[in-house]
């Protein structure tokens, strides 16, 4: 049970910073001089669009975006099945 809860806090945190990396997040929790300070961090997200900005493949950013997601979330589903055994209670 307590192994699902943590589990469930990952993927709750993985997924609320692949919104944060996308166009889709609209909450602005900090000040403009972005999170701990660090510029990078600015407060509207959308940071995937802001690194490939200049680049050829700036065009295909929300694509780029949904397979990153994937391979990150099924990343983390193979590292779920490694420490629960295989086992699906």
């Amino acid at each position: 049970m307590i192994r699902r809860l943590i589990w469930t806090g990952v993927a709750g945190i993985v997924g609320l910073g692949l919104l944060y990396i996308s166009r889709f997040w609209v909450f602005q929790l900090w000040g403009r001089e972005g999170l701990f300070g660090i510029e990078a961090l600015r407060p509207q997200g959308g940071l995937l669009a802001r690194w490939l900005r200049g680049t050829d493949f700036a065009e295909f950013e929300l694509v780029i975006w949904v397979v990153l997601s994937f391979l990150i979330l099924t990343i983390l589903q193979k590292l779920y099945d490694l420490t629960s055994g295989g086992s699906h209670e």
